[in-house]
């Protein structure tokens, strides 16, 4: 099953390489990748932006992000969806659903439609298959 990676990351890679971004996680990586006489910015978890694209780019990664969503509903289905995410965040281990909703925010999946689904698995799976 395509997760919501799959659907966004050559777009995202293309945004970044457009607006002249790149990632970096020291000072090293900076100076071998930063050009002489841009200002950057930090946008986050270590993504580089010449300050007068950095706007833009939050922009295209928003609309990709959107976009994205929209493929992996489409393709998947919002009960796959839901499952993917409750395993994917050990929810049989964890008993926990916040990960599960975080990773669900934007996709106008409600937490009552997640439990339904984690409550159908419970009875019709051996949850046990899963610890």
């Amino acid at each position: 099953m395509k997760t919501l990676a799959n659907f966004i990351q050559d777009e995202q890679t293309k945004a970044i390489e457009k607006h002249g971004a790149f990632f970096a996680f020291g000072q090293k990586q900076f100076n071998e990748k930063a050009k002489n006489g841009v200002e950057y910015v930090s946008i986050s978890a270590g993504l580089i932006c010449p300050k007068s694209a950095a706007a833009s780019l939050v922009s295209d990664l928003e609309q990709i992000h959107e976009k994205g969503i929209n493929q992996d509903l489409e393709t998947n289905g919002k009960k796959a969806i839901i499952r993917r995410e409750l395993f994917n965040h050990e929810i049989f281990i964890t008993w926990d659903f916040a990960d599960t909703m975080a990773a669900l925010d934007g996709y106008g999946i409600s937490e009552s439609e997640v439990r339904a689904v984690f409550d159908e698995i419970r009875a019709t799976e051996n949850i046990d298959d899963y610890c």
